[in-house]
């Protein structure tokens, strides 16, 4: 299979590379959750492998490392927009937290 610029697109060695690679990260997360660590530690571990689990799947099954650099950059300003976006939105859910049911 060819791309647009003529050359050769990612074999079958390739996708079952990034697989393993995807397994052995949830394998990873799955260890980890069993280790003793401390919610906020632990929270922050499994966040970063999911977001390189998500990178990974972006990249390769999505077909993003072989499109054009100008699709990949406008995904991250995109990304970033709705992050701000949903700042907006991260302090009612923190309010939300504090507020006590009231006596009926």
């Amino acid at each position: 299979m060819a791309n647009r610029e003529g050359k050769a697109g990612p074999g079958m060695r390739t996708y079952v590379a990034v697989w393993f690679a995807l397994a052995l990260l949830v394998a990873l997360e799955v260890a980890v959750t069993y280790a003793s660590l401390p919610p906020g530690s632990l929270l922050a571990v499994l966040l970063a492998l999911a977001v390189t689990e998500a990178a990974i799947a972006l990249l390769y099954f999505m077909g993003l490392r072989y499109e054009r650099a100008a699709l990949f950059w406008t995904l991250i300003p995109t990304l970033v927009f709705v992050l701000l976006m949903l700042n907006h939105l991260w302090r009612d859910a923190f309010r939300l937290v504090t507020l006590s049911p009231q006596a009926s």
